[in-house]
């Protein structure tokens, strides 16, 4: 029995563990286990965090099957591989990511939604192209996932995500090129171990609902049924989310959405917009905690190599590399 893997969490959404994710304390110990045992099947990739709490939130997301769990746990790091230039300085205080943070990307809600999933939402015209790329908000959801996911109890409810596209011009809309949709789809849908819920479209213009059409063949089927276009029906999206859960700008009895908010939370009690900040997040927990022991010098020079050959395959991605192993 593994009972610190269950801090703070409430009898009821243990329970919902055990009915949605066949979780079982028990056996705890040996699904982690197994899939630790898969590791060895992939020498290309640098496993750079195997410890129970962190195998715990792949199995989480793939409700407890281990084959499937370890296939996320591969693609993960993969990802971070064959990505290197996003991952470089992936913390808080990056000025790209900072930048991106402050002007609302993504804005994280207090209020959980009814299912006790944490509400994420992005204003899309809040993106000022000429501040962050399509990349630095990318990275910016991408840690602030990794910051939320942290918590057991957001492991099991999960997320939802509101993303309210009024006044999203064509000129915006038209850097939304196939190819960074891919990379965050890939980053999002196939490399990172949470479960969405709902992902809610608001207020979408023609261009985003062709947008839509063409990244659809890319989305998991689980994915497609979980994405709601409500266009300007506000009616719509209170049936799945209550408007108790809401702010205003949704139609709901929160007041409006402070864009800096979610910013202040990550970047600590000293956040003003003058200083720079020291608090800083290693998503990889690298430098810290590889796991403490010794084995991990050879953990890191074995990922050193595989990192190696991912920079190289990172320059010729635009032109061969599929982004998208598609299933």
């Amino acid at each position: 029995m593994m009972n610190h893997v269950h801090p703070g969490l409430t009898s009821d959404t243990m329970e919902k563990a055990r009915l949605e994710l066949n979780e079982n304390p028990d056996t705890l110990h040996q699904n982690i286990q197994q899939v630790r045992d898969m590791i060895v099947t992939r020498p290309d990739i640098g496993f750079l965090r195997t410890d129970d709490e962190f195998i715990l939130r792949f199995l989480r997301a793939r409700k407890f099957d281990q084959v499937e769990t370890f296939r996320l746990l591969a693609q993960y790091f993969q990802f971070r591989q064959q990505n290197l230039d996003m991952f470089q300085s992936f913390k808080v205080d990056d000025p790209s990511i900072k930048r991106a943070l402050m002007d609302g990307f993504p804005g994280v809600l207090e209020t959980p939604d009814q299912h006790g999933r944490k509400i994420l939402i992005l204003f899309a015209s809040n993106w000022d192209q000429s501040r962050n790329s399509f990349i630095d908000i990318l990275r910016a959801i991408l840690l602030s996932l990794e910051v939320l996911i942290e918590n057991p109890a957001l492991q099991i409810n999960g997320f939802t995500l509101i993303i309210d596209w009024s006044n999203f011009s064509f000129k915006q809309a038209s850097k939304l090129t196939p190819n960074i949709l891919k990379l965050a789809i890939e980053g999002l849908q196939d490399s990172f171990p949470a479960r969405f819920g709902g992902i809610h479209f608001v207020n979408q213009p023609w261009y985003i609902h062709a947008m839509y059409t063409i990244i659809k063949p890319f989305l998991k089927d689980k994915t497609r049924k979980r994405i709601f276009l409500h266009g300007n029906n506000l009616n719509s999206l209170h049936q799945l989310i209550q408007p108790e859960c809401l702010p205003s700008e949704f139609g709901g009895t929160l007041p409006p959405y402070d864009m800096g908010m979610w910013a202040r939370t990550l970047l600590g009690p000293d956040y003003n917009d003058e200083t720079e900040y020291t608090l800083t997040y290693d998503a990889l927990h690298v430098r810290e905690s590889c796991g403490g022991g010794g084995g991990d010098k050879d953990m890191m020079k074995r990922s050193q190599s595989t990192v190696e050959a991912a920079a190289l395959r990172q320059m010729d991605r635009e032109t061969s590399t599929p982004l998208l192993a598609l299933d």
